[in-house]
């Protein structure tokens, strides 16, 4: 008899049927670090369930078919009449459902609500980064909405409610909704007061007639859109929604579909306007301002999905190199292949630890915001750290989200390299988070907005560094060097990358100095803040504690 020659040996398991959250010990502490305690235990419980869900062999098949079966456009139905309904497979329905219900629209107003939601957040978007789009904008739209209280009054509870219902019917006959967003067009792009959508004036108080194109509308077949246009008074923010109360559709045409490097299981669209009713939300010529709140609170979603993405390709990396063998041990026990995953590590959980700590600024900052609450100075001081934390964490979270899921998926050889790894599809999503709500150069010239215009911002950012210092030399030498460059005008546009990363590191390290394991804070401040980190991952000093972090990645339950 012939041996066999196919005998599958020194192959990796896959990562399959384990709880995604509580093998994720920087998650954990940070649910535990901000939440009040008599909640901790109830969302252990409840993120507990969905990191569950995240790691099961249903929900991966889910998310692969959903990636396999990118949605398709049917602009018109079988007899002519124009529908413009985007169809998906069931499993997208499936994921999207899991989500809502899972409470990731639902996080204004509830006790800790940001903490738990960003948790479940960054735990969902492992699954398939696709749904966390509409996710988002749903859970995004409710600041601006709460600009116009009869609008509020009539929409948050469906946008919060934690139902999903994919039916395009008339909005009060709906237990919950989903919203999308159109700003961009394509003359202006980030320049969104170079938009030329009109809006004209009806007879009926704060309605209007649009005329125009959006060249990327996000998820169009949410129940309603918050869009910009130019109404007489300027630039204005407008609710506009899919289905008409009288049951009839709004006039939403989707042109087509974007065919997107990654992304692939959500639509993206570009949609024209032609005599669209619209509601006004806020004031004439204050659409900015009005819809600013929405993507504030997105960009905090992009580094929540960026920190995602980051976390499962380390933990496969890790789950990898722990059952991988090679020049007679296992991959994960070699120094140099420890050296790259412990600098892979400190990148994720850097991550993790700064967008979790802006969802705790926002359930600081509205809880001082309640009806009959006093704003005290600390709830003052988070809304004024968020404005220039929430750019700074955008702009350099997303930025090292590519080469982290790169470098992880170098780990597997050229098993990272085929479809079947998973590495791939967490590849070609790693960019988005990126240029999505205003790219590098958007969020590093807001950056210095906050700075030139808003002192306390600035301040607030200080009062969070300076908790930290004295712990560590190369975190008080990485502050002082800051200041200096902040009090350097000269040139300031143009080496405003190098600000803002400045800015992320030194957060970043005073977050870890404070909560990490000293482990983990040597190593972070000996590479990124102390002048010995190389170009490529894998370059730590040797003489640091890698076993310990790389241990902690490890997503073993």
């Amino acid at each position: 008899m012939a041996p066999s020659t196919h005998e599958v040996t020194n192959q990796a398991p896959p990562l399959v049927g384990y709880d995604v959250f509580t093998t994720d010990r920087v998650l954990v502490e940070a649910v535990e670090r901000h939440l009040a305690a008599d909640l901790v235990d109830e969302a252990r419980a409840e993120l507990s369930g969905l990191g569950r869900a995240t790691g099961s062999a249903q929900v991966q098949e889910w998310a692969r078919l959903a990636n396999d079966n990118p949605p398709k456009l049917r602009t018109h139905d079988r007899y002519g009449n124009r529908i413009d309904e985007v169809e998906f497979h069931p499993s997208w329905h499936r994921l999207l459902g899991k989500g809502v219900s899972a409470g990731l629209t639902a996080a204004w107003g509830r006790p800790g609500g940001h903490v738990r939601r960003a948790a479940g957040f960054l735990l969902w978007s492992q699954a398939e980064a696709g749904n966390g789009c509409p996710l988002s904008m749903t859970h995004a739209a409710v600041p601006a909405l709460r600009t116009d209280p009869a609008l509020a009054a009539e929409w948050e509870p469906r946008l919060t409610a934690m139902v999903y219902d994919e039916d395009l019917r008339p909005p009060a006959r709906k237990a919950g909704v989903l919203f999308g967003m159109g700003m961009t067009e394509k003359q202006g792009g980030s320049d969104v007061r170079a938009n030329t959508t009109a809006a004209r004036p009806l007879a009926e108080d704060g309605t209007y007639e649009l005329t125009g194109h959006k060249w990327f509308c996000s998820a169009p077949m949410s129940d309603a859109f918050l869009v910009l246009a130019q109404a007489p008074g300027g630039l204005t923010c407008f609710l506009v929604p899919r289905v008409l109360a009288d049951g009839t559709r709004n006039v939403f045409r989707i042109q087509r579909l974007k065919d997107k490097l990654g992304n692939r299981s959500n639509a993206s669209a570009e949609v024209e306007f032609a005599g669209t009713w619209a509601q006004r939300v806020g004031d004439e010529g204050r659409g900015v301002r009005t819809i600013i709140e929405m993507v504030a609170a997105t960009r905090v979603d992009c580094a929540l999905g960026a920190a995602a993405l980051m976390r499962q390709a380390v933990a496969q990396a890790a789950h990898h190199c722990a059952h991988r063998e090679a020049f007679g041990g296992k991959l994960i026990d070699k120094p140099l292949m420890r050296n790259v995953l412990a600098d892979l590590a400190l990148e994720s959980e850097a991550a993790t630890t700064l967008a979790m700590r802006l969802a705790a600024a926002y359930d600081a900052a509205e809880a001082g915001a309640g009806e009959g609450a006093a704003a005290g100075a600390g709830d003052e001081n988070e809304r004024s750290f968020l404005r220039l934390a929430v750019p700074i964490t955008k702009y350099w979270v997303t930025k090292r989200c590519t080469p982290t899921v790169v470098e992880a998926s170098e780990c597997l050889g050229g098993n990272g390299y085929v479809e079947e790894s998973g590495m791939p599809r967490l590849l070609r999503e790693s960019p988005l988070n990126s240029i999505w709500e205003g790219a590098g150069n958007v969020q590093a010239l807001d950056v210095l907005r906050a700075l030139q215009r808003e002192p306390r911002a600035l301040d607030a950012y200080l009062r969070e560094v300076g908790r930290a210092r004295g712990a560590d030399h190369r975190l008080d030498g990485a502050i002082k060097n800051l200041l200096t460059e902040l009090a350097d005008l000269d040139g300031i546009e143009a080496r405003a990358r190098r600000l803002v990363e400045r800015l992320a590191l030194v957060l970043q390290g005073a977050l870890l100095v404070q909560y990490a394991p000293p482990a983990v804070a040597d190593a972070f401040c000996a590479s990124r803040l102390g002048g010995d980190w190389g170009s490529a991952f894998g370059t730590l000093p040797h003489t640091l504690d890698l076993a310990s972090v790389v241990e902690r990645a490890r997503p073993v339950n």
